[in-house]
């Protein structure tokens, strides 16, 4: 879905060059969005065990459908990914420190990742498929952070918000400030 666009062939550029960029971006996609969505949910699901919940992703059928759909419809340029998500089941319901902390975990990984693909892309220079990886791995991480970040259910962020508003509001922050600054091009 992330690298769909690369199929289409643009101007100028042979339809079997336009296959190779597909096929080296799905690597870098793969590599990028694979490592923030699995490290995401298993945040959660380390920190729903550690309060003793049982915790398993369970895969959203209709999520993959729309996924292909958007990138389908858009070629690529718009994507909305939501394959499914780690549920936590117990006898009680998690209290809302609990359950703010279990929901927190995902985006605080994703920032994490971050950083990290940050200083893989600084620490190769901008011209190698390392320094792709890290470049692409850090905005895709900041982009699950943020938009995981909104307080609109069933995203963490209502449940973050819910159990701690100053919590909630310096990952926005946080999240916002960086996404905004690799907007303006000041990181990239």
């Amino acid at each position: 879905c992330f690298s769909l666009h690369y199929l289409i062939p643009q101007q100028g550029i042979p339809y079997s060059q336009s296959l190779a960029h597909f096929a080296g971006f799905l690597g870098i996609a793969l590599v990028g969005i694979g490592t923030g969505f699995l490290f995401h949910e298993l945040a959660h699901k380390g920190v729903a065990q550690r309060y003793g919940y049982h915790a398993e992703f369970r895969i959203w059928k209709l999520g993959l459908i729309i996924a292909v759909a958007s990138a389908i419809i858009s070629f690529g340029q718009f994507l909305f990914f939501a394959p499914g998500a780690v549920y936590t089941s117990t006898y009680k319901r998690p209290d809302p420190r609990e359950e703010g902390l279990i929901s927190t975990a995902g985006p605080v990984a994703n920032i994490i990742l971050a950083g990290l693909f940050f200083l893989l892309a600084m620490g190769t220079g901008y011209s190698d498929t390392w320094s792709l990886i890290g470049s692409f791995g850090f905005q895709v991480n900041l982009w699950l952070a943020a938009f995981n970040l909104i307080p609109f259910p069933p995203l963490d962020g209502v449940k973050i918000l819910r159990w701690n508003k100053p919590a909630w509001f310096a990952l926005a922050a946080l999240s916002l400030w960086l996404l905004r600054m690799l907007m303006l091009g000041v990181i990239r």
